[in-house]
């Protein structure tokens, strides 16, 4: 007899038992790869677009499950069931790839263990010639069991099975899409390569900062020579520097700032109630408020209106206020924006920014998960959080006798560096979330994005950092990011996958 008629002969005697083992060796496999690389496994399930929120539950129940079916799919009295929970197993596996292929956000990297070298294609290709064996199996089993039966019950459960693995799939992944986005409980999701860098530029020096741009230039002041500011093109190809002339200079500046917001640039220093205003193109900055407030804070609504971040006189508590120059009562306080959880100060301490493409202001605390959206007048629009679960900050203060407050301990700061750009914010976070690698996130700076019209977290990015201290700036515009890191200023540009959560 032929070798070729003796190998069918013998497959399609044990062709369930094959079936069986060469399925039991796969699952046994894929545990130990696994449980091996326990920490990685998890870390790649949390980056996935469907299932992210139960990253943690599901890597400990596919471990078992594998190991359970893979012990199962040996032992005769089980086999059968076994094979079933196979076919389950391994179509929810196929309809996975499936969704991922075609309805997810993004196409994360491919899994590890023994499908390493597989893309998702060919790893679902692979999924559905197992989920071709293991029916086939069953079919077989069921017709040697019972030779007069009918197939129709084996065929309906196998249905069943498809089937109910797969609505499982569905329904964990329209759940963990509404956790993930709307009720997220600190787990990120990074996208793949979102940010490509191309082009930097030395500044030679460590005190820079944004003071604002246009379509073609950025803008930089310098804390250590505050009357000049420096004009750099989009590009990071020229730099040209400007003087600025105070018309009244006899002041005793602490830290005097620069802000630019086409056609105006204003200068400012809040221990001194003092606000200058100069034409771009005309070096001379012109006084127009003058012991008006003292502030913190200060962003630029219009030539003539500013909010600001001042301190309550009667409690020292930090408030939020206007500053309108045409009005009679230049100064409107609202002191009940800030919400204070111990001291008024340290626990309400944050940053004050304005989206330029929509006309609103952004206030998001520095050592607590939120975010308050408001308009030019400072009326509340909307209250967002961060991902983490800081709602409460976790300081330690003293009062002094003088009525200032003083740090006993160093805080947890949640939140660091924002930028913000049409409809969408970027966040730089502090604390690490749940099964991220440690390694990626010591040496990198993590960006969070949130939209600012409802409360949506909608991923995440690493900005690579040999220190994370040397990243002292961020500004987001149109398709670019633009870093300033130590001496250098880095213009990242965003892929698709940033840019389509614009409006």
């Amino acid at each position: 007899m032929p070798l070729i008629m003796i190998v069918v002969k013998f497959i399609k005697k044990y062709f369930v038992n094959i079936v069986a083992y060469l399925t039991a060796l796969l699952f046994a496999y894929a545990a130990m790869s696994k449980l091996l690389d326990f920490e990685n496994f998890q870390v790649q399930l949390a980056q996935s677009p469907l299932l992210s929120a139960y990253a943690g539950f599901i890597s400990f129940a596919v471990i078992f499950v594998e190991l359970l079916l893979a012990i199962l799919l040996c032992l005769p009295k089980t086999q059968k069931m076994a094979l079933y929970g196979s076919l389950g197993l391994m179509s929810a596996f196929t309809f996975y790839i499936h969704t991922i292929l075609h309805y997810s956000d993004f196409v994360p990297c491919s899994c590890g263990g023994i499908l390493e070298k597989l893309g998702w294609t060919e790893h679902m290709i692979f999924n559905m010639f197992f989920v071709f064996l293991a029916f086939s199996a069953i079919l077989i089993k069921e017709r040697k069991e019972n030779p007069n039966a009918k197939l129709v019950r084996p065929v309906w459960i196998a249905i069943a099975s498809v089937a109910i693995s797969s609505g499982v799939v569905l329904a964990l992944f329209l759940s963990s899409e509404h956790i993930i986005k709307k009720e997220n409980n600190f787990v990120r999701r990074y996208f793949p390569h979102p940010i490509v860098k191309t082009a930097n530029y030395d500044l030679k020096v460590n005190s820079y900062y944004f003071a604002g741009f246009d379509k073609n230039n950025i803008f930089l002041g310098n804390y250590s020579s505050p009357l000049t500011f420096t004009v750099l093109d989009t590009t990071l190809s020229s730099m040209k520097q400007i003087k600025i002339q105070l018309d009244k200079a006899d002041y005793n500046f602490k830290n005097l700032q620069l802000k630019i917001e086409a056609p105006n640039f204003y200068l400012f220093d809040g221990t001194v109630p003092v606000i200058y205003k100069g034409k771009l193109g005309d070096s001379v900055a012109r006084q127009i408020s003058y012991k008006d407030a003292y502030f913190t804070q200060l962003v630029v609504i219009d030539s003539t209106k500013f909010a600001l971040r001042t301190q309550n006189s009667s409690n020292r508590h930090y408030v939020l206020a206007t500053l309108n120059l045409r009005d009679t009562e230049k100064v409107k306080i609202f002191p009940n924006i800030l919400e204070k959880q111990l001291d008024g100060v340290f626990d309400v301490d944050g940053r004050l920014i304005r989206n330029s493409g929509t006309d609103e202001l952004i206030y998001r605390y520095s050592y607590r998960n939120q975010i308050i959206m408001l308009n030019n007048n400072l009326d509340v629009l909307r209250k967002l959080n961060t991902i983490d679960t800081i709602k409460v900050a976790q300081i330690s203060t003293t009062k002094l006798s003088d009525g200032k407050h003083k740090m006993n301990a160093p805080p947890l700061q949640v939140n660091d560096l924002m930028t913000v750009y049409n409809k969408v914010l970027f966040n730089q976070s502090n604390l690490i979330g749940k099964h991220e690698s440690r390694n990626s996130w010591n040496k990198s700076v993590v960006v969070d994005m949130y939209k600012t019209d409802q409360q949506e977290y909608i991923g995440s990015f690493y900005i690579d950092a040999k220190k994370k201290a040397e990243i002292t700036n961020l500004l987001a515009y149109d398709k670019f990011l633009f870093v300033i890191s130590g001496k250098e200023i880095i213009k990242y540009q965003f892929r698709n996958s940033v840019t389509k959560h614009y409006k």
